[in-house]
């Protein structure tokens, strides 16, 4: 896979069945458009494979309604707009707008009677985002905006922007009335996130903030509104950030929550299945060993279970948990599919159930579970499979990872890629970077050391308070493994890697810059105390993984031991990052240039965190030259 074969690259996303239909939403960036395309694709279940059912920009979320007659989902009409609420019948015709929001809409949620629809919209105040202060009047100009007045640490998110001053509203519409105009049923003092439908259909569950967002808050609780209005009400305080409720057909209901206490913020802790009957609150996973992938989507009840992604040694396996669980196992879970793979998505309809799956070597397959392949969406780019490494640290503590070989027989350079997080992981699924490096001839080395995730909750908590520990070990550990290979080149090592990555590839080119001959760090936070204050969540996280004292900080931090750094540096980022911002990468280039270091910064306009993942498909493009022009100039 070369740069400019990203626009070649298919990737399906959310699925949806009832009865012989699936949908599929499909994606793929439009590098001269530097925009993505995709429709709605129908996924045959006889295995002959599957057919375009949309046809516009760009199509996503599908859902199909209670009954099989409609399928709503997100339309994106013009570039550079958001995605409004559409229905259109499930046996075809025309599609019917739902939404025209300024902020556009939400992932829709069919009521049980296949006729309403729960969504969520950020709403923006008067006179903000392209609103008119008054109702017929024109909108200001973003300079010309009020300035805001804040209050409150929980004030802007990556990739959202400023949050207070639009917050999500939850609404629902009749999906059936070409006339109906959405009805709203809160009113935006706080945000409203994942609506849900009781059994009955009479009221919409949905997760805010503790206290409907009073004050700052670590935990999501779970309340409800009556769908034809009315005032919220309090249905289970979680444990911590619940996420994705789902109503069961006894009044009870499920959602996902990590466990922590009040005040505290939940990070490097699993994500656990909880069950709530009206009275008792029970955790139906065991804390430890299951680890819920919330990305992959809310649980799904079945008769024979609940569905539920799992993120298990690199894997996202789909798994079954007994309704009647407590505190169950990993290895008590049926495994349904996701074995040395990714489940990227999941829907069931009776027994039937599909998944969306992708391997390292596979951008993402439609599978029947139990049935076999339906679909295939992998790239007709040639792709490399990944091999596994297993080892040792020099404590004794197991480490695991892969590495993507190129072409031939080498000795091949070799790139180390640290994972972003640090309560992430390197995956079986398909990776795009591994790809773009493999085809170009770099063996690329994927660690997931301690602090990453899917390895149980101590491992994911080994590195608080000791960044730059065992994780640097367990990384070292990996890639020793790796250069026992005799078609790898232990004299040409680069180091690379985002976000935490980033920060581990600063740390390691100024702790163990003998063993690489340049690095490539990206999105990175290299000094924690401005972090604490500059980053959407740092005046949480700085605290939670490194503790309040400015000196530990300081001392886990790769600015403070800059002057180590001998090896040619570069330093990339993007201009809008709010979760690392730029002026994490700014002290770091001009610490390396004022100490003689062959330091370069690479700044992309108009992007935030998610760059390398769901930036402008022309950026993405632009990064991998970049990328493999500054390895050809330091590995050969």
């Amino acid at each position: 896979m070369r740069p400019d074969d990203l626009q070649s690259l298919t990737q399906p996303g959310s699925v949806s069945v009832r009865g012989d239909l699936v949908l599929v939403n499909v994606s793929t960036p439009d590098v001269a458009a530097n925009a993505y395309r995709g429709g709605l694709h129908r996924v045959a279940l006889d295995g002959t494979g599957a057919t375009r059912w949309t046809w516009a920009e760009r199509d996503l979320a599908p859902r199909i309604s209670p009954d099989g007659r409609w399928v709503a989902f997100l339309r994106v009409t013009d570039r550079g707009k958001a995605p409004q609420l559409h229905v259109m019948p499930a046996d075809g015709g025309e599609a019917r707008a739902l939404t025209d929001f300024k902020l556009g809409a939400g992932v829709p949620m069919w009521a049980p009677d296949s006729r309403r629809i729960a969504f969520t919209s950020r709403v923006p105040e008067p006179g903000r985002y392209g609103a008119p202060l008054v109702e017929g009047g024109e909108a200001p100009t973003p300079d010309a905006e009020a300035p805001r007045h804040i209050t409150r640490l929980d004030y802007r998110l990556d990739d959202v922007g400023f949050t207070a001053d639009r917050h999500a509203r939850l609404f629902t519409v009749d999906a059936l009335d070409p006339d109906a105009e959405p009805v709203e049923l809160t009113d935006g003092t706080f945000s409203a996130a994942d609506p849900a439908w009781t059994a009955d259909g009479g009221a919409v569950l949905f997760l805010a903030e503790r206290d409907l967002g009073a004050a700052e808050a670590f935990h999501n609780d779970v309340y409800s509104v009556p769908a034809t209005g009315g005032e919220p009400e309090l249905v289970v305080l979680a444990p911590g950030a619940a996420m994705l409720p789902v109503a069961l057909p006894d009044g009870g209901l499920l959602f996902y929550s990590p466990e922590h206490a009040p005040g505290t913020a939940a990070v490097a802790r699993n994500t656990s299945l909880w069950r709530f009957d009206g009275e008792r609150l029970t955790r139906l996973t065991d804390l430890e060993t299951v680890d819920c992938e919330k990305a992959a989507g809310p649980p799904v009840v079945t008769d024979a279970g609940v569905l539920v992604a799992v993120r298990n040694r690199g894997a996202v396996e789909l798994r079954r948990v007994p309704l009647d669980a407590e505190d169950a196992v990993l290895a008590d879970l049926e495994l349904l599919t996701g074995d040395r793979s990714e489940v990227k998505s999941f829907a069931a309809d009776g027994d039937r159930i599909v998944a969306v799956v992708s391997t390292s070597d596979n951008t993402g397959e439609v599978e029947l579970v139990g049935g076999g392949t339906l679909t295939d969406f992998g790239s007709a780019v040639p792709l490399r499979p990944s091999v596994e490494l297993t080892g040792t640290a020099p404590d004794g503590y197991p480490v695991h990872g892969w590495v993507v070989l190129p072409e031939g027989e080498g000795p091949h350079p070799v790139l180390l890629a640290v994972h972003g997080g640090p309560f992430m992981y390197h995956t079986w699924g398909f990776f795009d970077e591994a790809q773009v490096y493999a085809a170009a001839g770099y063996a690329v080395v994927l660690p997931n050391p301690r602090g990453s995730a899917g390895y149980g909750q101590a491992h994911g908590q080994a590195v608080i308070g000791g960044f730059g520990t065992v994780d640097v070990d367990d990384i070292l550990a990996v890639l020793d493994v790796a250069l026992e290979r005799p078609d790898l080149d232990r004299t040409r090592v680069g180091v690379m890697g985002g976000s935490y990555g980033g920060f581990m590839t600063s740390w390691l080119a100024a702790h163990h810059g003998e063993r690489f001959r340049a690095a490539w760090s990206e999105r990175a936070v290299n000094a924690w105390d401005s972090f604490a204050g500059s980053s959407d969540i740092g005046w949480f996280f700085t605290d939670a993984y490194c503790g309040p004292s400015l000196e530990a900080q300081r001392a886990m931090s790769p600015l403070t031991y800059a002057e180590k750094i001998s090896m040619p540096f570069m330093v990339v980022h993007s201009e809008h990052d709010w979760r690392c911002p730029l002026e994490q990468a700014q002290r770091l280039f001009v610490a390396l240039r004022r100490n003689g270091v062959e330091a370069e910064m690479l700044v992309f306009p108009g992007e935030g965190h998610e760059l390398t993942r769901s930036g402008k498909p022309r950026h993405r493009a632009q990064r991998f030259e970049a990328v493999l022009d500054w390895w050809a100039r330091h590995l050969g």
